[in-house]
């Protein structure tokens, strides 16, 4: 997380039901400072008209209580490592703070080496640590990695790049594999968006739109991150994509979220998809789980 600036019901609802399923739970920020979630979404007539509604900020207020975020890692420390964790999850937002995690190099390095092994086909590493539980009762499939993304955290994915070259012949393998496969060899993934051969969804153009448009007049330009002029989260996730049919957009306001068929990566939109990503991520994670990773 950025230390300040995320939604607060794209983070606290999902963490609320990662809790309630039992899973062991970190938060990192670049430094290991306790992350602070967006103020306007909380209070005033920013949080009356496009906020958090209450059920979410009692939930934002319970999580702030819990060790796991008073207490954060650094991802920026030299021993930080991803490889002890089953799922990354990236909370959106739309406060210009946030452009600390999207634009990070540091996060983009750490994903590069962790997303490799969210491949629905990739065997299991022998020499990867064993995942973190995700409940008492559990017994986990060594390998098997999961990423979910909503609004803005979605761009810290497709920001991020492929580290693949022609000298790893088991990743050549692992891209030729299962459906919709990307079209070339493992060479030509190399600088390409981790997106790049992945369905998703994130923030889509219009609601980012009507939101700016509409509160122009008195909040300026924030709800633009990269300021007034600057392109939205669905032009800057969409291009970075192999096909126009991998983007995956729907404007309604009925909860919404894609799973990716070659990747165990979930996305989702915006806070109102916050309930069922979070529940579907936690089902993504107990099938790869319980079924050997597949």
């Amino acid at each position: 997380m950025a230390d300040y600036g995320h939604d607060p019901t794209e983070t606290a609802v999902p963490y609320q039901a990662f809790k309630e399923a039992g899973f062991d739970i970190s938060f990192a920020t670049e430094h290991g400072t306790q992350p602070v979630c967006d103020r306007k979404m909380l209070r005033g007539i920013t949080q009356k008209l496009l906020g958090a509604d209450a059920s979410a900020i009692r939930a934002y207020k319970a999580m702030t209580q819990d060790p796991p975020i008073q207490s954060p890692l650094s991802w920026s420390s030299p021993t930080f490592t991803l490889e002890p964790y089953n799922l990354l999850f990236f909370p959106g937002g739309h406060e210009k703070g946030v452009r600390q995690v999207i634009d990070s190099s540091t996060i983009h390095e750490h994903l590069t080496r962790y997303f490799p092994q969210t491949l629905r086909s990739a065997p299991a590493s022998a020499s990867a640590p064993a995942p973190t539980s995700i409940g008492p009762d559990s017994s986990p499939s060594k390998g098997t990695k999961n990423i979910a993304a909503v609004c803005h955290g979605v761009m810290v994915l497709a920001e991020a790049t492929h580290p693949y070259s022609p000298s790893s012949p088991n990743i050549q393998e692992e891209l030729t594999e299962g459906e919709n496969p990307p079209t070339g060899s493992a060479d030509e993934m190399v600088g390409r968006s981790l997106l790049w051969d992945v369905e998703t969804t994130a923030l889509p153009a219009v609601f980012e739109n009507a939101a700016f448009w509409g509160t122009r007049l008195f909040l300026g330009d924030y709800y633009k991150t990269y300021g007034a002029g600057s392109e939205c989260v669905e032009q800057s996730v969409a291009k970075r994509l192999r096909s126009k049919g991998q983007w995956k957009g729907y404007s309604g306001f009925s909860p919404f979220v894609v799973e990716d068929r070659k990747y165990r990566y979930m996305s989702g939109r915006w806070p109102g998809d916050a309930r069922l990503l979070g529940e579907r991520v936690v089902g993504m994670v107990r099938e790869g789980w319980e079924g050997g990773g597949e």
